[in-house]
């Protein structure tokens, strides 16, 4: 009898300790699945590599009336056909491709492949929650580039050509389409500097420099929804 009872705890203990390994095995299995699923995270402010070669500044990613997973960058960093890649995870390839854009209003539309690509709303501490009007005179903006990183500046007001503000934030060569937010709203996207004349920004600390150009974003999707193009009725990922 006491042998039979032992034979009955070994084997009780062997089918624990399988349902064990069975356990851990399929959770390491699941987790290495989900990672390989999650893809590249982008959002606001993420660095750009266009066709390969060209360094510029996701302004937002999110999805439009279409269902589609859609980002916005600088139309001087390539147009339609261009594709674009994430700078920080070159090895994952081509993660979009550029479908629309406007010249004048330098804006480009992004389509992203949802399923290498996972939208996120914060980058770097930089969060975009929705939306927001044209900043005002005295507003305060912020910025984030992959070249300069985030800085804020004052809002001087419109700019020289139409659908432009000017933002004594921080730009430089890359930084091109990274957005401008007042209390962390959407409001544009990073053009170029104000004047050649005037001393460029070097340091974010440095406040006397060039201010930049900003376009403003709701021109630029008025824009888009006019003409019907891939982006209408976008809405930021993590929107509030």
């Amino acid at each position: 009898m006491a042998t039979n009872n032992l034979r009955l705890t070994v084997r009780a203990a062997a089918a624990v300790l399988l349902a064990v390994l069975t356990a851990v095995t399929g959770a390491f299995t699941g987790n290495s699945v989900a990672h390989a699923q999650t893809g590249v995270p982008l959002g606001g402010g993420s660095g750009l590599v266009v066709d390969g070669e060209t360094l510029c500044t996701l302004t937002a990613i999110g999805t439009d009336n279409r269902g589609d997973l859609i980002g916005f960058t600088s139309a001087h960093c390539g147009g339609p056909g261009a594709v674009v890649g994430a700078e920080a995870a070159q090895g994952a390839g081509v993660l979009g491709e550029m479908v629309a854009g406007n010249d004048m209003l330098d804006y480009a539309v992004i389509k992203f492949d949802p399923t290498k690509v996972v939208p996120v709303n914060e980058v770097n501490g930089f969060r975009i929650d929705g939306l927001g009007p044209d900043p005002k005179f005295g507003e305060v903006a912020c910025k984030l580039g992959r070249t300069t990183g985030y800085s804020c500046g004052v809002t001087w007001g419109p700019g020289q050509e139409p659908g432009t503000i000017l933002n004594q934030v921080c730009g430089g060569p890359g930084d091109s389409g990274g957005p401008v937010t007042v209390n962390n709203r959407l409001v544009g996207m990073l053009h170029g500097a104000f004047s050649e004349d005037l001393p460029t920004c070097v340091v974010k600390f440095i406040p006397l420099h060039t201010p930049a150009v900003t376009m403003s974003f709701n021109t630029q999707l008025a824009d888009i929804v006019a003409k019907n193009r891939p982006g209408s009725g976008f809405v930021p990922v993590g929107a509030r």
